[in-house]
């Protein structure tokens, strides 16, 4: 039976034709990258520990490459509006972010509608960081220790409030499961990130806060706020003294993370060179010194365990989530 011929289309033959250019094109695009400065989206405000983390690593990053790697702060939403200029940015690795837990592990879960698809709509580079929580109180609260928050919470049902950077944020989660795990109700109240929230916790508008160690740590240094507990499995070498909160309430263990993602459809190659170079930079001695300085433990991995941990973070935050009774509408 003789074989029948369908014609191509001239459209269809072009492209065909132009396919292996596109393909050299495309790679030398990659050995060329970056070859003008790159706009790096942080999606929260200035001030903050991802701020501070993610501007050591750009700083870095632009050492080694002799072009500027910039950071835009594009806050909101618990850091979904930058998440979501990230998703919409064209993929040529100019444009590249934050890949966060908070919008990419927890905002799932926690928003009733999401203008990005976690899964379709970013492509994972690396694992930057990693950061435990830390709760902070005032100076002048008579809460030093989490059974003593416990008790004062039980006491005052409702009555002390506890700051976050947004909402899904890890410091949000974090509230939500003390109050779920002690039995007790506290006040949130969100900010567009973390240094707004310190303003207030400073100014005494707030009772408290949980936020990602760095913060912390530096307020703790200039004496202006008491550290009470990390949310790490075991005591943080930066503050030895200062207990986990599952020490009080068993089980409790919640950490941040942070990576470099960019939009959907970056050219792989384009990936890899990223991925080393994010690699190189986390292995420098002037970064290991800095996150050091921060509470920050160096946490590479390479483009396909960044995605797959993400989506694993997922997973185990959801049911957490869910039984904490947090939602966004």
């Amino acid at each position: 039976m003789s074989k029948v011929r369908v014609p191509l289309s001239r459209r269809r033959a072009l492209a065909l034709a132009a396919a292996p250019f596109v393909a050299s094109g495309v790679a030398r695009a990659a050995d060329d990258w970056p070859n003008r400065p790159v706009r790096y989206i942080n999606v929260f405000p200035p001030g903050g520990p991802t701020d501070t983390l993610s501007r050591i690593v750009c700083n870095e990053l632009a050492e080694m490459t002799g072009q500027q790697f910039i950071v835009d702060n594009k806050a909101g939403s618990g850091g979904n509006i930058g998440t979501d200029a990230i998703a919409k940015s064209a993929p040529d690795g100019y444009t590249i972010g934050l890949y966060t837990i908070a919008s990419q592990s927890i905002a799932p879960t926690l928003y009733a509608r999401l203008s990005f698809d976690v899964e379709k709509d970013f492509t994972p580079i690396a694992m930057l960081w990693s950061v435990c929580n830390m709760l902070m109180v005032r100076l002048d609260l008579p809460i030093k220790t989490v059974a003593d928050l416990v008790a004062a919470a039980k006491a005052q049902p409702g009555k002390l409030s506890f700051a976050s950077s947004g909402a899904g944020t890890t410091p949000h989660i974090t509230g939500e499961m003390f109050k779920a795990m002690a039995g007790v109700n506290l006040l949130h109240v969100p900010y567009k990130g973390s240094a707004p929230a310190y303003q207030d916790l400073l100014a005494n508008q707030v009772d408290m806060m949980w936020d990602n160690i760095p913060g912390p740590l530096n307020l703790m240094r200039g004496g202006k706020v008491r550290g009470v507990a990390v949310t790490s499995k075991e005591r943080h070498p930066a503050v030895p003294d200062i207990p986990t909160m599952g020490e009080t309430l068993p089980g409790f263990e919640i950490t941040s993370w942070g990576g470099i993602c960019g939009p959907a459809g970056l050219p792989p190659a384009m990936v890899e060179k990223c991925n080393a170079l994010a690699k190189k930079a986390l292995d420098s001695p002037r970064v290991k010194a800095a996150f050091e300085q921060q509470g920050a433990t160096a946490f590479w991995m390479s483009p396909q365990d960044t995605g797959a941990y993400r989506i694993a973070d997922e997973k185990k935050l959801a049911p957490v989530i869910k039984a904490s009774g947090a939602k966004v509408e």
